[in-house]
């Protein structure tokens, strides 16, 4: 079951499954929130209010009462408190006026530049009294006209008592204005002498409440008063439709968490699975949408989010609720797209690095980085004079930092130069072996470099000269002595045949000195070999060689040395036939080297491997034995002329064999390495493969 779960939780089908159930959640939790916002206009608290009287659609029809009234008693009162111009306030006929004294400042004659202020406003009085007084009249037409609008909204109050007085004027729509008839009502509220008597408690308890009494402060609590009930005619329609709205509204809020649950749950495993192909999957593959640059994907995002508001704006309150959906589903499509595109940039750590701001500074810091680094000093200084004065005025707000930052520069690269001075004085003075230490990668950096490079040339030329030196110490003293041995035998054998006189005797030191003589030709041969192949003076006629028949062909001749040696060969080759370029008769003359090496330093009885492979471009031949003596030397070393396997120098070989296998293997442009493991010695020769091996 695991396994099913996990095969089907990457697909791209349940990727685009789940994503239309994040489009479906979203544009549903929309359409909901935007019901309940224009069904309650925006009041959520109705799905937690048990009764009427906390609601906002209380409050507010109260409020509307409330700023009718009070304007009425307090600025209007009637129409000959109008028509005198009691309803003017001070400061609007003061407005006015000011206007009018502008108009007599730039456009009137009479305006005297000489005269004070007050002088010329009373000019402006004078000859402006009849626009005075047209403002004035047209003030009070407003007034008069707003007057009977709210007379006329008043009126329409139905199944609502209200009875409001400053004393002199009253309005009211009850002939009974006693408290106690305003009282008998299921709700009212009496305003007066500061006290507010409020009925039911409800009210008070409503949170707007202050939005109520916020109407009545302009109100002289001393003479005015005002009563408002609210008959049964007038709750009962209006409690019954809150009570229908709560119910909407409740049942809206509900969906709207059920497809926020659906929203999140599904956003969620969307973000997990996105860019992923398994669980297990590390690395984040990204698709074509995916090359857009973050930062402008971040601003196509907030471009959709004004583009749904602004459409959403232009919609009517009726006609929301229908549009809303065919509205937000396809910018809720694209939007997730570009979201979805933000998170994989995330999970690939390349929020930052893939927008077209960073590209931007990133390719100006990069192509003064590579001017700077491929310049000249010149070119790097002229860099530095221009760069620094622009990053100062670019950075004038934090100079001190930049400052520091220069000076953190300046002394490191001080430190640095003074580092490289010291350290030549110390070469120049002898010590090869020291190393100049400048971190970076800059002038200074490669000079140190370039130094320490120079100085590790001289140590080695100083360590291959003492080589060289003592090689040739030690070749002198091995030719002596191997010429010596032999030379000195054949000296003290003809000294005592030049004495005997028994033929058997000297019969005996005849086979001596011949044995003797024929060492000292092997030896001299040798040497003269080894001096040609070392020369390249020998011709070298390249052919197509089959690698396999040379050496079965080689081994078959030497059968009797083999089985006089007890050795096992064992060959491993190809099934098909391996051709390569090389000499015959001197890639005979080199193997035949290393198996006469075999032949006298072999451990008697043990095997000896010949292996050939095919490494496509050429062809290795390895050649493996167990060494009858302890190799206690390295390879290099066996490498060297006249240096033997056995220290003693016992055996009868020159110590010229490999050396001479090795110059012979070059000259025919092949490769000659030997390794040594213990008591294994194996040699390995590259030689390249015949091009038309495979015809």
């Amino acid at each position: 079951m695991d396994i099913k779960l996990k095969n089907y939780s990457h697909s791209v089908a349940t990727k685009i499954i789940v994503f239309f159930m994040v489009i479906l959640c979203f544009t549903g939790a929309i359409t909901q929130f935007v019901n309940v916002v224009v069904l309650n206009d925006g009041d959520f608290d109705t799905v937690f209010q048990d009764n009427y009287f906390l609601s906002r659609a209380y409050v507010r029809e109260t409020e509307k009462v409330l700023s009718d009234l009070t304007r009425l008693i307090s600025e209007y009162k009637s129409e000959e408190h109008i028509l005198s111009g009691g309803s003017i306030r001070e400061e609007e006929m003061k407005g006015e006026e000011d206007n009018l004294f502008l108009d007599f400042q730039s456009n009137s004659k009479s305006y005297n530049h000489e005269l004070s202020q007050e002088a010329n406003y009373e000019k402006f009085k004078e000859l402006y009294a009849d626009k005075i007084t047209q403002a004035k009249d047209r003030m009070i037409k407003n007034d008069l006209r707003e007057y009977h609008l709210l007379l006329q909204r008043v009126e329409e109050y139905k199944d609502l008592l209200y009875y409001v007085s400053d004393g002199t004027t009253v309005f009211t729509n009850s002939t009974n204005t006693e408290k106690a008839y305003f009282r008998a009502n299921p709700a009212y509220m009496i305003f007066e002498k500061y006290e507010q008597e409020v009925y039911p408690e409800e009210i008070r308890n409503n949170e707007r409440y202050y939005w109520i009494t916020s109407k009545i402060e302009p109100l002289d609590q001393e003479s005015h008063g005002v009563y408002i009930a609210f008959t049964e005619a007038f709750l009962n329609p209006r409690i019954k439709e809150w009570k229908e709205d709560k119910v909407i509204a409740t049942n809206g809020v509900y969906r709207l968490a059920g497809f926020l649950l659906g929203l999140m749950i599904s956003f969620i495993y969307l973000v997990l699975v996105i860019g992923r192909e398994s669980f297990d999957d590390k690395e984040v593959h990204l698709n074509t949408v995916d090359r857009l640059y973050n930062d402008i994907n971040l601003g196509l995002c907030l471009g959709l989010i004004g583009l749904w508001i602004g459409l959403v704006s232009n919609i009517g309150t009726q006609n929301i609720q229908k549009m809303i959906i065919p509205m937000t589903a396809p910018i809720a499509a694209l939007g997730l797209f570009l979201v979805l595109s933000l998170v994989k940039h995330f999970k690939n750590r390349t929020v930052i690095k893939h927008t077209l701001v960073y590209r931007f500074f990133y390719s100006i810091f990069k192509f003064i980085r590579d001017v700077y680094d491929s310049g000249s000093v010149g070119i790097k200084l002229v860099l530095i004079v221009v760069g620094y004065p622009v990053l100062i005025a670019l950075t004038f707000f934090m100079f001190p930092v930049t400052i520091g930052i220069a000076a953190w520069f300046a002394l490191k690269r001080i430190k640095g130069f003074n580092a490289i001075k010291e350290g030549v004085e110390r070469i120049k003075a002898g010590d090869i072996r020291h190393t100049i230490d400048v971190e970076g990668n800059g002038e200074l950096g490669r000079l140190a470099a370039n130094i320490n490079s120079i100085a590790d040339g001289l140590k080695n030329a100083v360590d291959n000269e003492l080589k060289s030196e003592r090689l040739k110490t030690e070749l002198i003293t091995n030719v002596s002595h191997d010429i010596r041995t032999p030379l000195t035998s054949i000296i003290t054998y003809v000294d005592l045949l030049k004495q005997e006189t028994d033929p058997s005797k000297v019969e005996e030191y005849i086979e001596v000195l011949d044995q003797k003589s024929q060492r000292l030709k092997t030896l001299t041969d040798d040497l003269f070999e080894a001096a040609k192949a070392s020369s390249g003076s020998i011709p070298v006629n390249l052919e197509r060689i089959d690698i396999v028949s040379l050496m079965t062909q080689g081994l078959g001749e030497l059968n009797d040395k083999i089985e006089d040696l007890a050795l096992d060969f064992r060959m491993n080759y190809p099934k098909e036939k391996v051709y390569i370029t090389a000499d015959g008769k001197l890639l005979w003359r080199a193997i035949e080297n290393l198996l006469s090496n075999i032949f006298k330093y072999a451990l008697s009885g043990s095997r000896v491997y010949i292996d050939i492979e095919d490494l496509g471009s050429e062809i290795v031949l390895s050649i493996k034995n167990i060494s009858a003596y302890e190799l206690n030397i390295s390879a290099d070393e066996l490498m060297e002329r006249f240096k033997r396997g056995d220290e003693s120098r016992s055996s009868q070989g020159s110590g010229l064999g490999l050396s001479i296998a090795k110059s012979l293997i070059d000259m025919q442009k092949g490769k000659f390495y030997i390794q040594v493991d213990g008591d294994l010695f194996k040699t390995m020769i590259y030689m390249p493969k015949n091009k038309k091996s495979n015809e």
